[in-house]
């Protein structure tokens, strides 16, 4: 039976074709700067833990393949406002169609009302999203180790890197990590769900973390509920979270989790 990663990344394929005859390489070429993006994912982390608060990269989605419909009426720059307003590090936006009810439509219009670090979330496989990304006013992509080949996974980041963009390296296992600690990215993401299965445990981040330097941002993704939680994964040594349904089912909570103290 074909995973469900293998499914959506093949899918991603077909899609990318059709936006290439619809805006050219070519186009996106000459019209995309090189220079570094704006809103730096690693100062915007760096200022929250001198604060002395833990970083959060807040996510806007729709719907997921895991919990289907999350937000019944979903207004993504009304969620930008109110993550910014309640203390957001960083935003992560959905752009996958087909599977998460995205759009880079979504990015581009949170990305005229705030200067917070945008991440596009999304499966990244081919050249074209990168230069689209940075187009589209992106500071950061994600790049899915399960998704990749090794040699693929080097050349989309040098691809990133040289449009100025940062890079999150997402993993699950050893292998991936492995793969990924061999790249130049700083962000590593650790994501407790395995994209394979849509399975959830949060103690895969205590697991991974052991193996990365010190020196790495490493980000838990994925399954984080409460604020106990993110409490007793900080103590492993992680530098931040991506948290998505959560949030977005606790809207009146926003403060709490978007502020959460190191000590």
């Amino acid at each position: 039976m074909e995973n469900i990663l293998k499914k959506i990344c093949k899918d991603k394929r077909i899609f990318i074709e059709k936006e290439k005859k619809k805006k050219s390489i070519n186009f996106l070429i000459k019209n995309t700067s090189k220079k570094k993006a704006v809103n730096d994912f690693k100062k915007a982390f760096d200022k929250n833990l001198k604060k002395g608060k833990i970083p959060v990269i807040s996510e806007i989605k729709k719907k997921s393949p895991s919990q289907g419909k999350i937000n019944k009426f979903f207004n993504p720059i009304k969620i930008a406002k109110k993550y910014q307003k309640n203390g957001a590090t960083c935003l992560s936006i959905l752009t996958d169609e087909k599977y998460f009810d995205g759009s880079l439509n979504h990015l581009k219009k949170v990305r005229k009302i705030t200067r917070l670090p945008i991440l596009r979330k999304d499966f990244i496989v081919d050249n074209y999203q990168i230069i689209e990304s940075k187009y589209s006013g992106v500071d950061c992509i994600l790049l899915i180790m399960a998704a990749l080949e090794k040699n693929q996974a080097k050349e989309l980041e040098t691809t990133a890197r040289e449009y100025g963009l940062n890079v999150l390296l997402e993993v699950h296992n050893n292998k991936e990590l492995e793969q990924a600690l061999e790249l130049k990215s700083k962000f590593i993401g650790i994501n407790n769900r395995n994209l394979k299965t849509l399975k959830v445990n949060i103690n895969n981040t205590k697991k991974l973390i052991k193996h990365i330097p010190k020196n790495k941002y490493v980000i838990s993704e994925s399954g984080i509920k409460s604020i106990d939680d993110m409490i007793n994964l900080w103590s492993y040594g992680i530098k931040g979270f991506l948290i998505g349904e959560t949030l977005l089912k606790n809207q009146s909570k926003l403060k709490d989790f978007l502020n959460v103290k190191t000590n």
